[in-house]
């Protein structure tokens, strides 16, 4: 049976990440109040600041810019989309 977790970000219950995204404090709190269909959500959206950005995810900018967008996705205003980023037309 799932783990079930009241999701910060759907607002209702629903079954929590499978793991931790990380091995620290905001790790845990990811893993206790993120459910995995809202965790996928973040990772389709951190994606598009990936590309945007052109992060390299080996550089402590952009990790500690990624974990900043995580953070406000999930506990803040909402992460940010960059100032000139166009949503892809649909086909």
């Amino acid at each position: 049976m799932a783990r079930v977790v009241k999701c910060v970000k759907m607002g209702k219950e629903l079954p929590g990440m499978r793991w931790k995204p990380f091995e620290d404090e905001f790790g845990q709190k990811l893993y206790d109040q993120v459910s995995d269909e809202a965790w996928k959500l973040w990772l389709e959206h951190s994606k598009m600041l990936i590309n945007e950005y052109r992060l390299d995810l080996v550089t402590p900018h952009a990790q500690k810019m990624l974990r900043e967008q995580c953070d406000a996705f999930f506990f803040g205003d909402g992460a940010q989309l960059p100032p000139d980023y166009k949503a892809p037309k649909a086909k």
